[in-house]
């Protein structure tokens, strides 16, 4: 099972569009996803999570997306020229020999041009430290907001085979 996370808990986010579309195009080649929402993180994470209180809620999402993962996709937006703050408090709430040794494929989603390519070089170290396997196809989805429709679905045949290429070669890896 691969999970993916939307690496944002802004309510219907861009990035959680991104995130269902790209579970949909896993699951049509067969592939067993999980989509976690960031969204869902209880509110108090960083007051308790961190600091070994761990709640029932967060330990219920452990044991449903991150403990059974075997590969993990990571969608992330770009949040002033990185990524989200919950996003490395979701990833410091976790210990570390979990993950350890599982491979990672990332996403950024931007508005602007350049598709949170900062932001996953950022990600990539932290996630290089706690020995996650990165796939080295980072894919930048830039200008998200002309790429999606009203309802949330990508539009644009470029990104589609985009996102295609990018689940190939993570199917690979």
């Amino acid at each position: 099972m691969i999970t993916i996370i939307s690496g944002t808990n802004r309510p219907n986010s861009n990035t959680l569009n991104v995130a269902k579309n790209y579970a949909q195009l896993m699951e049509k080649q067969g592939v067993s996803t999980k989509l976690l929402s960031l969204e869902v993180l209880p509110v108090d994470i960083a007051f308790n999570e961190l600091f070994d209180n761990r709640s029932s809620g967060f330990q219920q999402i452990l044991d449903e997306y991150i403990i059974p993962a075997q590969k993990f996709v990571i969608i992330s937006p770009e949040y002033n020229g990185s990524f989200p703050g919950i996003l490395k408090i979701f990833i410091d709430a976790i210990h570390p020999d979990i993950n350890r040794g599982k491979k990672v494929a990332l996403i950024g989603v931007s508005a602007g041009r350049a598709g949170n390519l900062r932001g996953m070089d950022h990600l990539t170290g932290i996630l290089h430290y706690l020995d996650f396997h990165v796939l080295p196809n980072k894919l930048p989805v830039s200008n998200v907001l002309n790429l999606l429709d009203e309802n949330g679905n990508i539009k644009d045949a470029a990104t589609i085979k985009s996102l295609n290429k990018h689940i190939a070669d993570f199917l690979k890896y």
